[in-house]
């Protein structure tokens, strides 16, 4: 009788959250907002969150902020450069910030984000059946990462800096044969290397 290994062989490298909202304009398609949320519950570059954003808010230039710079530096190097380039130049200001979250995920979840000179929130609602995303180590071009994660995806979400409204919706896609979307919550998300 043969036996399964219960265990991946791979190493951890995070686990926690990594939830986004993408925006686009509806006419040309184009994207608008990009903001990536990391809540990190364990890594070798410690806990903490970090917040990447770049949007039409931000005349399209990247904001970091975070209340754990080394945790951001890591994820930088070890995700985002394989993720979204423009979010992995550590020559970038890191913004000392707080996070707060509400909410419900059956009806609507809102990450709060304060800074100095800022206060952003992303609202996700609307929100469709959730379904884990699996993505064994070494299985997708360029990324020798494997990714397993709870997505919980809305058909809306909200953005904004200071009261300012980002423009653009969000777009509903397939991810395999589950119904998806660009503003996804990415919870119970670990991360795997070989």
């Amino acid at each position: 009788m043969a036996t399964t290994n219960p265990t991946d062989p791979n190493k951890i490298r995070l686990t926690g959250e990594n939830s986004f909202i993408r925006l686009s304009d509806d006419a040309s398609r184009e994207e608008t907002t990009r903001a990536s949320h990391w809540r990190v519950l364990w890594s070798p570059g410690g806990t903490g969150h970090v917040l990447f954003l770049q949007s039409e808010l931000t005349d399209n230039e990247v904001q970091i902020y975070s209340d754990n710079i080394a945790l951001t530096r890591w994820l930088q190097d070890e995700i985002e450069s394989l993720l979204h380039q423009p979010f992995a130049d550590q020559t970038m200001q890191v913004v000392d910030a707080e996070f707060t979250r509400k909410g419900d995920p059956s009806t609507f979840w809102t990450e709060t984000i304060i800074s100095d000179e800022a206060e952003i929130a992303m609202t996700w609602h609307d929100f469709m059946e959730p379904y884990m995303l699996v993505v064994p180590a070494g299985s997708a071009s360029g990324r020798p990462h494997g990714v397993y994660s709870c997505f919980i995806p809305a058909r809306k979400a909200q953005l904004t800096i200071n009261g300012d409204v980002a423009n653009g919706n969000v777009s509903t896609d397939r991810r395999g044969d589950k119904d998806s979307s660009s503003a996804c919550l990415a919870w119970s998300e670990t991360w795997v290397r070989p």
